[in-house]
């Protein structure tokens, strides 16, 4: 199969989304840190260019965040041409693989948020390079979590309030409020 990359900008302008035309993973994986990344050969082969500071895999694409005082047009090419011969080579992004499976646990109300943030949220933001992930529900407060290109947008408290929470309201009457939880 002839890998072809290309990229997307993402709200986060520290993060590029290089997508191929080959499924990645099932579900996904984020490596926030050069530490983090020792399970995945992929990504600590990543972390081995200066300017990378975060990987985020999902579907058939990497998010990749570089590190403040680099430029997109200087290290866009270089990606492109690694993750092209990285995916050619089929380098490891997870050493074990990790359940995907949905797995809803708790309350009816909890399942239900579960449900949607699965269904309807989780598309929306891996489409900008990011991850959700529901922690918890207590008094009305639905705490997620935020990850690759959401994690340090500047957008990711209006897609919070404006979207996630709006929604979330909408759909599940005991939700009063949506948080992020900090990594």
């Amino acid at each position: 199969m002839n890998i072809n990359v290309y990229t997307e900008l993402t709200p986060n302008p520290a993060t590029m989304k290089f997508i191929v035309n080959k499924l990645l993973i099932n579900g996904s994986a984020d490596y926030p840190t050069k530490e983090s990344a020792e399970k995945s050969p992929f990504a600590k082969e990543l972390y081995k260019f200066s300017f990378v500071n975060g990987v985020f895999f999902a579907s058939n694409f990497v998010t990749i965040t570089k590190t403040e005082g680099s430029e997109w047009a200087d290290v866009e090419p270089i990606m492109k041409e690694f993750v092209k011969g990285a995916v050619e080579s089929e380098l490891k992004i997870q050493l074990e693989e990790e359940a995907t499976e949905a797995n809803f646990e708790g309350s009816e109300t909890e399942v239900k948020i579960q449900q949607i943030l699965h269904d309807y949220v989780r598309p929306a933001v891996e489409q900008d390079g990011g991850a959700i992930s529901y922690r918890s529900f207590n008094e009305g407060v639905v705490t997620v979590e935020l990850r690759g290109s959401c994690s340090g947008c500047p957008s990711s408290t209006v897609t919070l309030k404006a979207g996630i929470e709006n929604l979330l309201k909408r759909m599940v009457p005991e939700v009063t409020e949506v948080v992020s939880e900090a990594l």
